[in-house]
């Protein structure tokens, strides 16, 4: 049986694990957190990768997620700049991050092994396969599966002359309201800040925020910078017993080759990217898709490389450009902005009216 080691046990990481297994593989997890687990908050996850779990036999992800919904975008002081439920736009569901990561490992069978607690700090490899230095002992591979985060030392160790993440000149804070709320959601663009929020399937709301800061600054407690915006956002942070702050970076372009002789890069080890998409973790299930086909037809490995890296490339290029305008703080700039967006909503609209005027007819 084929052996790999697979760096990293977020959700790219235990992806790729239930994808290995699945083509025939035996699968080592090595995991530096102290358990197996996710921290975080809300997940959007897009319908390509709802199908993509589906394959892997990961079933329930929509059962248990709530249904995205098109709610759109407002002013700090609650007017709409456009209102979405009339676009017929693809919508993902929302799930909480601990949950999406349990169904996954949910999925492990006999042939997945889980090491916790264990950092690796060394990499080399030859024509017959791959050595791993973690937590003072060696582990032998086939291949190896790099899913360790932004700051992969695995990158590090394959592309040592690689520039540092970029830092995308904002922090964000997240949290899980207890609150009961009727409002659909959606996000709030004002000057050098932003807030979303949508309903998780148990009733809470998670939220999202942003505001312009220099790196590794704490900034004002995020109920001040939100204090004067619509309902319910005031309200929601009111409900929220603890708030995760982060400052937000992403990979310099262009991304270093994903595949390198027997190692590969995956998740945001490969192509980290801001939030501004709501496809960073989704990117990650696709990349594990994307190796199961790779291996189930026994073609090069280069041919992952190939498929992932363009694509990432441009949701990373697309999630900068959403933010530097999410984030504008110059008056005039942002009125600018917001009409433009209220126009490209009516237009959009328009042409989904169209779109389902058509398919009525056929």
């Amino acid at each position: 049986m084929k052996t790999a080691i697979v760096v990293g046990a977020g959700i790219g990481g235990v992806t790729a694990a239930v994808a290995l297994e699945q083509c025939g593989w035996q699968v080592t997890v090595l995991e530096r957190a102290p358990e197996l687990g996710e921290v975080g908050a809300g997940i959007s996850v897009w319908p390509s990768a709802v199908a993509v779990l589906e394959e892997l036999g990961v079933q329930g992800v929509t059962k248990v997620a709530m249904p995205g919904q098109a709610a759109g975008m407002r002013r700090p002081d609650g007017r709409w700049i456009v209102q979405a439920t009339e676009l017929g736009i693809e919508l993902p569901v929302m799930i909480h991050r601990a949950q999406l990561h349990e169904l996954i490992t949910d999925r492990f069978g006999p042939a997945v092994t889980v090491h916790v607690g264990t950092t690796v700090t060394g990499l080399s490899q030859d024509a017959t396969g791959v050595t791993v230095t973690a937590g003072g002992r060696e582990y032998r591979a086939d291949l190896v599966i790099a899913a360790d985060g932004i700051r992969s030392v695995v990158r590090g160790l394959l592309y040592p002359e690689y520039e540092a993440p970029r830092y995308s000149g904002y922090t964000a804070y997240r949290g899980i309201a207890e609150v009961d709320l009727d409002d659909g959601g959606g996000e709030t663009w004002g000057r050098g800040q932003r807030f979303g929020f949508a309903k998780l399937i148990d009733g809470r709301i998670y939220w999202f925020a942003t505001a312009n800061r220099e790196a590794g600054c704490a900034g004002e407690d995020v109920g001040e910078l939100f204090a004067g915006w619509h309902e319910p956002i005031p309200s929601l942070l009111r409900a929220s017993s603890s708030v995760l702050h982060n400052d937000l970076y992403d990979l310099r372009t262009p991304l270093v080759p994903f595949v390198q002789g027997r190692v590969l890069l995956l998740g945001d080890a490969a192509h980290a990217m801001t939030p501004n998409l709501g496809r960073g973790a989704c990117a990650a299930i696709e990349d594990a898709g994307a190796l199961a086909r790779v291996l189930r037809e026994s073609r090069e490995l280069t041919a992952y490389d190939a498929e992932r890296r363009p694509v990432t490339t441009k949701l990373i290029k697309r999630s900068r450009t959403v933010g530097a305008m999410g984030q504008l703080d110059n008056r005039l700039l942002c009125t600018l902005r917001d009409g433009l967006l209220g126009l490209g909503g009516k237009v959009a609209g328009l042409l989904a009216k169209g779109r389902r005027v058509e398919q009525s007819r056929v």
